[in-house]
């Protein structure tokens, strides 16, 4: 029995097939095999054709079909359930034929600011915390509210909106549903009425019909449809059985569930993405909190989302431009020669633009403390990763005050989390104990998938054979804090 799971990213589309009894990835494909093109009219616009996704997951699945190993005896007649990852944030709009009426308007589009901010300022500050938990921001909320403004006559056409994970799921089954966590994550959801947004899409004047029916997280969403199953070569009838944006599904493909468990990542940006277990929000909107894949109204799981830009593209700039000899791993032995907390060396790592954790405020990269008699490059090296800690710190310090009690930090083996310093600085500062996974989100959406479709009892069953790769405990705790707080003091004078 195989699970499948797609991961519809803005840069390419990833099939996985699972073995539901082993919980192993047996093959997986990706496409295209060049960064996925972005379609940009304007400055801070982003947008994509979703029926390039479409057909970039017929071409990643193809892939990962013809990488099936041989003497397993498998096929696509195998695949039991599917499950779907997805950017968030994003806007696609059909019509009633379900064909797409403009190009989605993606998580990276910023356009939506002042119709976000204008809602959060008309609707009251504290009663839009209180009811969706965040600002209405540069959500999809915000966007479908750019186009009926900008684009009426288009707006007058749309029967359904969704998110990209919506879409694909739609091509799949011919039906155009969402989730709780989906609404959610567009500012759709009203957590204190457990409704729709109400408000909000009355405020904007938006029909709440355009919104598509909600289904569980995790459950039978639909079936794959005759059309469908030809273009995908696979049998129709495979039930769609789960969907969540990529960064709750990252959380989900790294066993994270519970309160207290954070799942991280570090690459050009990074993100950090904790559990808890009441409805919380940040008076200043500088972390978002959404209706986590196992939320429920009696049962509440928030996952409250931490993005900071400027982290593994600090580091990838002192490779380029301070290190340009050495590889990644020789920069990693090198700041091994420095101390903790880099002989009072501190770097703010924000030089990638403006900071939502910061308030919106770019406060760019800078060095602080550097002797040019005391200090060497390993001190640079080692201050860069540091500083990228210290940010995430920075801001699970917020999700502590919104009631995060941090116990564990689950990552991926990659990018920066392959530093041996970075994971160490991390979790001394943090007393949080590391676990660094092997998985990746279209496997953790084929696994979503075997829960949904009752092939795994409970998501422990479904995650009992993820791979632990390594395990990092916190150790020079007062050395990292110290470093921390004397980084901390100069981010707020």
């Amino acid at each position: 029995m195989i699970l499948l799971g797609f991961d519809i990213g803005s840069s390419s589309v990833k099939a996985s097939l699972v073995e539901a009894e082993s919980g192993q990835c047996v093959a997986s494909g990706f496409y295209p095999k060049q960064e996925a093109p972005i379609i940009s009219h304007q400055t801070g616009w982003a947008e994509q054709d979703p029926e390039m996704w479409w057909k970039y997951a017929q071409a990643a699945l193809k892939e990962a079909v013809s990488k099936l190993p041989s003497d397993k005896g498998l096929s696509t007649n195998d695949i039991a359930a599917i499950g779907i990852s997805y950017q968030m944030h994003g806007l696609v709009c059909v019509d009633k034929d379900q064909k797409v009426l403009r190009p989605a308007i993606i998580w990276c589009d910023s356009r939506a600011v002042p119709y976000g901010e204008e809602a959060y300022r008309a609707l009251g500050e504290d009663y839009c915390r209180t009811h969706y938990l965040n600002s209405p921001g540069n959500f999809t909320a915000a966007k479908l509210a750019w186009v009926k403004a900008n684009e009426p006559e288009l707006y007058a056409r749309i029967d359904k909106i969704m998110l990209p994970g919506d879409y694909i799921a739609m091509r799949l089954t011919g039906e155009a549903v969402t989730t709780v966590s989906g609404l959610s994550e567009g500012i759709l959801w009203d957590f204190k009425e457990g409704t729709p947004a109400y408000a909000l899409l009355e405020h904007y004047g938006i029909d709440p019909s355009l919104l598509c029916e909600t289904k569980p997280t995790f459950g039978i969403q639909g079936t794959v449809t005759r059309e469908a199953a030809e273009l995908l070569g696979i049998p129709a009838g495979i039930p769609v059985s789960y969907r969540a944006g990529d960064q709750p599904n990252n959380a989900l493909s790294l066993g994270v569930l519970h309160a207290g468990e954070i799942a991280s990542t570090a690459g050009t940006s990074g993100v950090v993405y904790g559990v808890i277990d009441q409805v919380a929000n940040d008076p200043l909107s500088r972390v978002n909190p959404f209706a986590h894949v196992n939320y429920t109204p009696s049962d509440p799981r928030l996952g409250v989302l931490l993005c900071i830009n400027g982290t593994g593209i600090l580091n990838s700039w002192m490779h380029r431009h301070v290190a340009p000899d050495l590889t990644y791993a020789q920069m990693n032995d090198e700041a091994a020669q420095a101390p903790i907390g880099s002989a009072g060396v501190s770097i703010l790592p924000f030089g990638n633009g403006a900071e939502r954790m910061l308030c919106n405020e770019e406060r760019g990269c800078s060095v602080h403390g550097l002797s040019f008699t005391q200090h060497t490059r390993a001190h640079l090296l080692r201050a860069a990763q540091e500083g990228i800690v210290f940010s995430f710190m920075y801001g699970i310090e917020i999700m502590q005050q919104m009631g995060l009690h941090v116990t564990t930090i689950h990552a991926g083996n990659a990018n920066m989390f392959l530093s041996p310093i970075f994971r160490e600085t991390l979790a001394g500062v943090s007393g949080a104990t590391i676990l660094l996974h092997d998985t990746d989100g279209a496997a953790g959406a084929a696994k979503g998938a075997g829960i949904g479709a009752g092939i795994y009892k409970t998501p422990e069953e479904a995650f009992q054979t993820l791979k632990t790769l390594a395990t990092i405990r916190p150790d020079h705790q007062s050395e990292y804090r110290e470093a921390y707080n004397r980084w901390k003091a100069i981010l707020q004078s």
